[in-house]
């Protein structure tokens, strides 16, 4: 799991928009955790968009934003892309809720765990 001194690093150096917004240090390992669930592809899918930011938070039951979300596509060491176009298969993984422990900000929210049939096409085991 990332460490806070990583976080912070990662924030410094991340190639962010003009106004970037971090929640909290939780909410950018829980994007790393939801990412790294994901299969990868040998590049970033430009063809296609999907609502990343969204799927983390509904997985989660947490706010994330999107500065989150790249910076812990930033910090991942097989992440490549600029978001929302990442290296990973759009045969998205349903990741484990196993991830999320120890992660204290999980489920702080309340997000209905729906996502339109086809969203996932497997579940992580």
């Amino acid at each position: 799991m990332l460490n806070d001194k990583q976080i912070e690093q990662g924030k410094a150096e991340a190639k962010l928009g003009d106004d970037p917004h971090h929640e909290h240090p939780d909410c950018i390992r829980i994007a790393f955790e939801w990412l790294d669930a994901q299969a990868r592809t040998s590049s970033s899918n430009k063809r296609t968009t999907r609502p990343l930011k969204h799927l983390i938070e509904n997985w989660a039951n947490r706010y994330v934003s999107q500065s989150d979300v790249e910076v812990a596509a930033y910090l991942h060491p097989d992440i490549i892309g600029t978001y929302p176009h990442f290296n990973i298969s759009s045969r998205l993984i349903r990741p484990n809720g196993r991830r999320l422990k120890g992660i204290q900000e999980a489920g702080r929210h309340s997000y209905t765990d729906s996502y339109p049939a086809g969203t996932y096409k497997t579940d992580e085991p």
